[in-house]
């Protein structure tokens, strides 16, 4: 089996490293945007055509899936990915992980980049899988570009202040 993966950059190390884990035997095919990185600031039209450009240089591999390991490319960008590339190429993409984490009962923080937090499919989430648990969404300023820079003080720094957002 063949599995590709996208991301604008760094950030997609951790989603590989899950797949390795789960499926050994796979080949791999990692797709980045790393001009691009990180497509956090970046307006849901502009991530939207990168995204695209990134999974159509994937797709040229002919995996069997493609996920995308981005949790803001998937809120903006899943259903043109889904649109352009199925039912050829099954797209994966990845969330934060609202419905395991409500079923807890909560409260819960979600720990996001600004382009999540807020969003319609974010919102959507929430209000499919945490109905009746308090949820606060917190947008990690910085975060996802100190990452991206491996910047370990701007990382510290956009922690802490996530940390003073979350009740």
């Amino acid at each position: 089996m063949k599995i590709a993966l996208m991301d604008s950059g760094i950030g997609l190390l951790a989603a590989t490293a899950a797949v390795r884990r789960l499926r050994p035997d796979a080949d791999l095919v990692l797709s980045l945007d790393p001009d691009g990185m990180p497509w956090g600031p970046r307006t849901p039209q502009d991530l939207t055509a990168r995204a695209l450009t990134v999974a159509e240089a994937a797709a040229a591999h002919r995996p069997d899936a493609l996920i995308v390991g981005c949790n803001t490319a998937t809120v903006h960008a899943l259903t043109a990915l889904r649109a352009r590339l199925e039912p050829d190429l099954p797209v994966v993409g990845t969330v934060p992980a609202i419905k395991p984490a409500a079923a807890g009962g909560g409260p819960l923080a979600i720990w996001a980049t600004p382009a999540t937090t807020g969003s319609p499919y974010q919102r959507n989430l929430i209000q499919d899988f945490a109905v009746g648990v308090d949820v606060t969404e917190v947008p990690c300023w910085g975060l996802a570009e100190a990452v991206e820079r491996a910047d370990e003080s701007a990382i510290a720094a956009a922690v802490d202040a996530a940390a003073d957002l979350t009740p």
